[in-house]
Parts: C-alpha cells; sequence; structure tokens
C-alpha cells in the first residue's frame, strides 16, 4: 500500500482509507472480514462518523474489532461529529465532548486518533470548538483533528483560534466530481467548468500541507449510485476496462488510481464493505497512470478542456 504523510507530520499513514458507513448493514463476522481484507491490504486507516447507521455502524466494529487480533495500535481509527438527527449542524463544546465519549463507547475504544468536524455549522464559534479539542488532547481522547466539506476562509477561520493543525479536510472528489480540479484548467473562461465552487482548497491544502481525504471515489452526483459498470456511463467504462485489462485488475482499482495520481497526496476513503471490492481497490494504489491515461479517463467521464 501507498502511504503518504500526514498533514504536516512525519507520520506515516495509508493512501486509502476503510469508511464504514455501510458497516451496519453487516453482521460482526461479515464486518470482522471487510476489516481483515482492508488491513491485509495494507489499509489500516479506518474513518467513521457518529450519524453512520445512527450509530450502529460503530457499534458493529466495536464488537468486531474487539474480537480481531489486530492490535489497537496498529490502527489509525477516525470519527466524525456535528452532524445531529433531525437536519442541524452542532459544533457546540458541549456537544462535540458528549459524542467523542459515546463515539468511544461504541467503537469498544479508549482513544480516536483522529475527530472530524463533519461538515460546517453556520453557527459555529470557532473559540468554542478550540476548547473542545485542547480538553479532549488534554484527557487523552483525541490525538489529532480535522474537518470535512470546510472551503478555504472556513478552514483558516478555525484553525486561527486552534491551538492544533488541522490534518484533514474530507472533500468529494472523483472521475464524476471533478470541481476541485476543473476551474483551474478552465481559469479566465465563462464556461461553466471555470465555476471555482471549492474555493481552491486543494491547492491551499499542498501549500500548507493538509491532507485531503477524498470521499465517494466510486460515486456519481451526491449518494445517486456508483459509475462503475453503470450502462449510463460507458465510455467512461470502456475506459476503465481498457486500462484494468493493461494494469490487470479490475476497475475501482484503476478509478482509485486516478485519484492517488494528483500530486496533492490524497487519501482516498474506501466505503465498500465487500471484500473483493476493497481489495481490488487498494491494487490501485500500486498503479501510476501515465499523463495521457489520466486525462483519457478524465475526458471519458464527459468532462473536456479549453
Amino acid at each position: 500500500m501507498k502511504r503518504i504523510k500526514m498533514g504536516c507530520t512525519t507520520l506515516s499513514i495509508p493512501a486509502m482509507a476503510l469508511g464504514i458507513m455501510r458497516m451496519n448493514q453487516k453482521s460482526v463476522p461479515e464486518a470482522q472480514v471487510a476489516i481483515q481484507a482492508a488491513y491485509d491490504a495494507g489499509i489500516n486507516f479506518i474513518d467513521s462518523a457518529d450519524i453512520y447507521g445512527g450509530g450502529k455502524s460503530e457499534e458493529i466494529f466495536g464488537q468486531a474489532f474487539s474480537q480481531m487480533q489486530i492490535k489497537r495500535e496498529e490502527m489509525f481509527i477516525q470519527s466524525k461529529t456535528g452532524i445531529v438527527p433531525g437536519k442541524r449542524y452542532d459544533f457546540s463544546k458541549e456537544h462535540i465532548l458528549h459524542s467523542v465519549d459515546e463515539i468511544l463507547e461504541r467503537m469498544q475504544l479508549d482513544y480516536l486518533d483522529s475527530l472530524v468536524l463533519h461538515r460546517p455549522d453556520a453557527l459555529m464559534d470557532p473559540e468554542e470548538v478550540a476548547e473542545a479539542f485542547d480538553q479532549l488532547q488534554a484527557a487523552g481522547k483525541v490525538r489529532f483533528f480535522g474537518v470535512s466539506n470546510f472551503d478555504t476562509a472556513q478552514f483558516k477561520l478555525l484553525q486561527s483560534c486552534l491551538s492544533q493543525r488541522l490534518m484533514f479536510n474530507q472533500l468529494q472528489f472523483s472521475l464524476k466530481h471533478t470541481g476541485m480540479i476543473d476551474f483551474g484548467m478552465h481559469m479566465n473562461m465563462v464556461d461553466k467548468p471555470s465555476v471555482d465552487r471549492d474555493s481552491q482548497f486543494l491547492d491551499y491544502a499542498r501549500l500548507h500541507k493538509v491532507t485531503v481525504q477524498a470521499w465517494s471515489p466510486f460515486q456519481y452526483g451526491m449518494f445517486e449510485g456508483t459509475f462503475i459498470d453503470n450502462d449510463d456511463f460507458p465510455k467512461l467504462n470502456q475506459e476503465l476496462q481498457k486500462l484494468a485489462d493493461k494494469y490487470e485488475v479490475g476497475k475501482n482499482a484503476i478509478a482509485a488510481a486516478w485519484i492517488l495520481r494528483h500530486p496533492a497526496n490524497i487519501q482516498m476513503l474506501v466505503g465498500s464493505m465487500n471484500p473483493q471490492h476493497i481489495r481490488d481497490s487498494a491494487k490501485g494504489a500500486k498503479i501510476r497512470l501515465t499523463r495521457q491515461e489520466w486525462y483519457d479517463l478524465y475526458l471519458a467521464a464527459g468532462n473536456y478542456l479549453p
């Protein structure tokens, strides 16, 4: 498994993480199979959130992991908080502290390696968040911190009040969600791809050593479904298959290799609970697409260049 540096640290993490959003749909033995498949492929990074499956995903993970032979210190375990059932966000100190305690209980852990704030809260008080982070770190409950779906200004605002460096920003990125790179190539144009919807965060992350975590790497839309083997995307799947045959892997591996080919050292979140899909996706970390292959996939996905 390809390894990358985490944020501004010298800590090495895998270029892929296992997202457990769908683990609530699995039995404990099935969850163990998925975790083991990821671990055997070099993916020793877990990404969760307190709202996944209404907390059930973390409960299943906790039961599964506690019965496995993998040592806790061999895994990097991350969870997210901030989205509250009832369709609102809450970055209050009280909510963050309470949520972490519940996460640790569900996952049967003494600490999280990382806590990520899950989508921006319009009522965020950066100083209050800072108090929560300081208290969690001092208590040994959280080692590192990050955010999800923050634009550059939101990221800078929160960072300005923290004593810790934010390590991560989770952003949607895939062959069918390319906004972060479209506008740069359409600079000085007036077409739709020239619109900057991500406040140039990818460039900011490279300048300030923030690890971008790409979510939904095989999805189109937000949660519309996968583009892999989808008849609605014939050109893309034809190109994926062409390269899959060349590199003797599956299409998932090629779609993953496309993301990891970007020089920003992006970490990709694999959300599948299918052991075969996990293993195939992991093979993408060993493939370095040529520039032409990368652009051929970009164009086959329906994008165009000025």
